[in-house]
């Protein structure tokens, strides 16, 4: 469908830019019958990429991603783009691409996000969207070649760990660590980094959660994939249960846990044979992930202006306490979080 409201003009902040982005995007409107006039936001995301859409004659849309160099290099996006298709996912196709410049011309996988469908899903709607998640991030891994993406490696996983006492730490709560919570910090991520580089690893999406996951035919289409990279089997699904914008019961994070391993090893995918110890993996690698996105939200909001996701960060500080204190060696962080969130180990477990 298209839109009936006249949209509002888009907005370029660099003259230059939009001069470049008109001169590519002509012969392109003539090759798919184009209605420039249409042309309108569709969406943002928590980087310097912006998406636009605009129609064609025939009521259809497409997508253009707006990603300015050389903050953002859609390279990687085209080339995950293509492994998708390959793996026989839905994910966008890219039409027409001037890497160069950052711009791409993409199908249009729809309106509804998942996590929009979710405010008015009831529960039995809720479970076939997450079960149509479960069943695509399986053939995710088991289609997606991990060893051609870069490697979630030693380096990576600490760049992101150290995002939390760098952003959600100082410059959020304004506190200097001493040498006491440096060393229980050093402490933590050490454990944390060796569980996560032991799991086996397979293709990771790195944010398979449902603000990147739309209701579509077949279901679901995949977005915001150009960060994939080779790493740990249980991070995508720690991303899909315990999500930045929408919480779940525990016990329907287990079942949906279980029903994942259960599809992952009839896949012959590397998740084990002990379900307890899977999860223990989806606990633990959902505690890096969470420590980083505090700090990531935090930098939203301090560096780039976007105050917004800050009103997340007791959801992650709620997991956040809830794994740490489950497990021994894990239960030191308590002390350098406890402070910041002011929620009580004790009262972790009742929050949503």
């Amino acid at each position: 469908m298209t839109d009936t409201v006249q949209p509002a003009p888009v907005a370029w902040a660099d003259p230059q830019r939009k001069s470049d982005f008109d001169r590519w995007l002509a012969p392109l409107a003539a090759e798919y019958a184009l209605r420039g006039k249409t042309l309108r936001a569709a969406s943002a995301d928590a980087s310097f990429r912006r998406y636009l859409r605009i129609d064609a004659e025939k009521g259809a849309s497409l997508v253009v991603m707006d990603a300015p160099p050389p903050q953002e290099d859609v390279r990687p996006f085209v080339e995950i783009a293509r492994l998708i298709q390959q793996a026989g996912l839905h994910g966008p196709q890219v039409l027409a691409a001037d890497v160069e410049r950052g711009f791409l011309l993409l199908t249009d996988l729809g309106r509804t996000l998942y996590l929009d469908a979710f405010a008015d899903a009831s529960p039995q709607q809720a479970d076939t969207l997450m079960r149509d998640a479960i069943t695509a991030l399986v053939q995710w891994q088991s289609q997606v070649p991990g060893e051609t993406l870069p490697a979630y490696d030693d380096a990576m996983l600490r760049r992101e760990l150290q995002l939390f006492p760098d952003w959600c730490v100082a410059r959020e709560h304004g506190i200097t660590w001493g040498e006491r919570e440096q060393k229980t910090w050093q402490q933590v991520s050490d454990v944390l980094v060796a569980a996560a580089l032991a799991q086996p690893k397979v293709a990771v999406h790195r944010d398979w959660m449902p603000r990147n996951l739309m209701v579509s035919d077949p279901n679901p289409a995949i977005l915001d994939f150009q960060d994939a990279a080779f790493g740990p089997i249980a991070y995508d699904v720690a991303s899909l249960l315990r999500d930045a914008f929408w919480s779940w019961d525990e016990e329907r994070e287990l079942d949906w846990a279980a029903r994942y391993w259960d599809k992952a090893r009839r896949a012959a995918l590397p998740v084990g044979d002990d379900f307890g110890s899977f999860w223990r993996d989806v606990e633990w690698i959902g505690l890096q992930r969470h420590l980083k996105v505090l700090g990531i939200f935090c930098r939203l909001k301090h560096r780039d202006g976007k105050a917004k996701y800050a009103s997340d960060l007791p959801r992650f500080f709620a997991y956040a306490t809830k794994v740490a204190t489950r497990y021994r060696e894990l239960q030191p962080l308590l002390s350098l979080i406890e402070p910041l969130s002011g929620i009580k180990a004790a009262t972790a477990f009742s929050m949503r």
